[in-house]
């Protein structure tokens, strides 16, 4: 899992994390130390999860939890990979 902090340069704009690969295990742990270190509320935090592959179910209830506390996912782009 890669976490990164994209910055779009406005101050007291809403931050955002990009994520990438799989959201399980120590992750799980890992994201909300990430938000934390933002010092921002879960209203002023977004998600970019179009990069996440797979979610465990702890990761699930994680990223319900924040949204519960006002996080924003941005939406994810439709992929033109064929199954």
């Amino acid at each position: 899992m890669k976490i990164a902090r994209v910055d779009d340069g406005a101050s007291g704009s809403i931050r955002t994390l990009k994520l990438e690969g799989k959201l399980l295990g120590p992750w799980v742990d890992e994201l909300p130390r990430a938000c934390q270190e933002l010092k921002t509320p879960p209203s002023g935090l977004r998600m970019n999860l179009a990069g996440v592959t797979f979610i465990d179910p702890a990761g699930i209830k994680l990223l319900g939890d924040l949204i519960r506390r006002g996080l924003r996912s941005t939406p994810a782009q439709a992929s033109s990979r064929s199954c």
